[in-house]
């Protein structure tokens, strides 16, 4: 190989090698270009991350604030009601017995009319028994009922046994007199009728 051809070989590898370094510097800036559109991606997604992180945190605390808004509104309420239901059951306990109180006045002036009258002794029960018939009538409208068990069986739940008394008339166990009436209001006893129960003789 001439000398020549020998400069021309050179001249021919040379431009390559120059090739292969813009290649290679290209690669490296295309590398680069792809880091910087990566990281600006990560950075849009992480800032993207905070704001819906954020929005998160205010709803999260308007949910917050209205709950309690709604806990303290409901609170409130609940006080209220219970202060209403304490005068409610003051109210009642002041004037439960108003209805009864006003039977009893027309059972005083009854009374008082028969002390206030020179009536004769026939006047005068008349007017008692008009007067018992007023206070009976004011028990029973109260809900107050006599128990008056005159012949009927002995009940422990209604009655009181005084004295157990032999009788060959009368079933054992049998209410044969009634020394004092008992009374239930509503439903519930207040005073147990006191009895004479006839037993075996």
């Amino acid at each position: 190989m001439t000398m020549s051809n020998e400069h021309d070989v050179a001249e021919d590898r040379q431009p390559a090698v120059d090739r292969n370094g813009a290649s290679d510097q290209e690669a490296s800036a295309q590398d680069q270009a792809r880091e910087q559109v990566q990281e600006q991606a990560q950075g849009q997604a992480q800032d993207q991350d905070v704001e819906s992180l954020r929005a998160a945190l205010e709803a999260a605390e308007a949910r917050v604030h209205e709950t309690r808004d709604l806990y303290l509104r409901a609170l409130a309420e609940v006080e209220n009601v219970r202060k209403r239901a304490a005068r409610e059951i003051e109210q009642a306990h002041k004037f439960a017995v108003e209805r009864f109180a006003n039977d009893l006045i027309g059972v005083r002036d009854a009374l008082e009319l028969g002390l206030a009258s020179n009536a004769d002794a026939d006047a005068l029960r008349a007017g008692t028994e008009s007067t018992l018939r007023l206070l009976t009538k004011a028990f029973e409208n109260a809900g107050l009922n006599e128990v008056n068990p005159q012949g009927e069986a002995f009940n422990p739940e209604l009655h009181e046994a005084m004295i157990a008394e032999p009788s060959s008339e009368h079933a054992p166990n049998t209410v044969i007199k009634v020394i004092q009436k008992g009374y239930v209001l509503n439903g519930r006893l207040l005073r147990p009728a006191r009895v004479v129960v006839a037993k075996e003789p």
